[in-house]
């Protein structure tokens, strides 16, 4: 479903690393990077991604009303204000040991969410051929399997079915200028200047890293099922962040 255009064809070739990528290879990382983004500008009229993004939305949100969702404990809402805590914790002050421990326990979950997913993707990598297929959960699950941007669903879902506010995850369509590879991965906003990277395949990194640090990849588009942005280089985000969740 959606478009189809010749772009999408070879756009997620970097889906076929994640064998490679989870023995070592591609993995390169440097330090923090100067660039920024706002990560959550509008769409152009004619943005190319939109229609993509728009066919994946219907079904996905589709199965979401067919289906019957496994109610599970908040881990906070408190997070979706996207306040950033600072990691310090030798404060007397009871809210600050509060907010630090929280924020250290679901940096916790998302790195033990990463680790598993990153660890069933040489298992469950299925290419999806010639034409890039965006598959939904379900899809997925009953396929045994996927590509980049199928097994990228496994910790979307997981991280908000565990209680991570819907401002705070989303998917992302990332970019190489390199050599032209897209990828899909997950952008966990706990800052919403730097956001963590969880990577399905392990084909741009392990683990939990910031996005600042890899200047060498672009981020191009973050969605959920509900809304989509669009990724600008700026100076700082934080404004742009908070008033898209006003």
């Amino acid at each position: 479903m959606g478009i189809h255009l010749p772009s999408f064809i070879l756009s997620f070739t970097l889906c076929l690393l994640p064998v490679l990528a989870l023995s070592g290879v591609g993995c390169a990382t440097s330090g923090r990077g100067e660039i920024r983004y706002g990560y959550f500008s509008a769409p152009a009229e004619q943005d190319a991604w939109s229609p993509k993004i728009a066919g994946w939305q219907r079904r996905a949100l589709r199965e979401e009303t067919e289906g019957e969702a496994l109610p599970l404990p908040a881990v906070s809402k408190a997070a979706d204000s996207g306040t950033s805590v600072s990691p310090g914790g030798d404060s007397a002050d009871l809210r600050s040991k509060y907010l630090n421990f929280r924020a250290a326990r679901k940096r916790a979950l998302a790195r033990e969410v990463a680790h598993w997913v990153q660890s069933q993707a040489p298992i469950h990598y299925v290419e999806d051929g010639v034409l890039d297929h965006w598959a939904t959960l379900d899809e997925t699950l009953a396929a045994n399997g996927d590509d980049c941007d199928g097994l990228e669903l496994l910790t979307f879902h997981a991280l908000r079915d565990l209680g991570f506010g819907s401002a705070e995850v989303y998917r992302a369509v990332i970019y190489r200028p390199a050599d032209g590879q897209h990828h899909m991965v997950t952008l966990w906003f706990e800052d919403p200047e730097d956001p963590w990277v969880i990577d399905p395949t392990g084909a741009m990194t392990l683990g939990m890293p910031r996005m600042s640090e890899f200047p060498s990849w672009v981020p191009l588009k973050l969605f959920t099922d509900r809304v989509e942005f669009t990724v600008h280089p700026a100076a700082s985000t934080s404004d742009a962040y908070l008033a898209s969740h006003d």
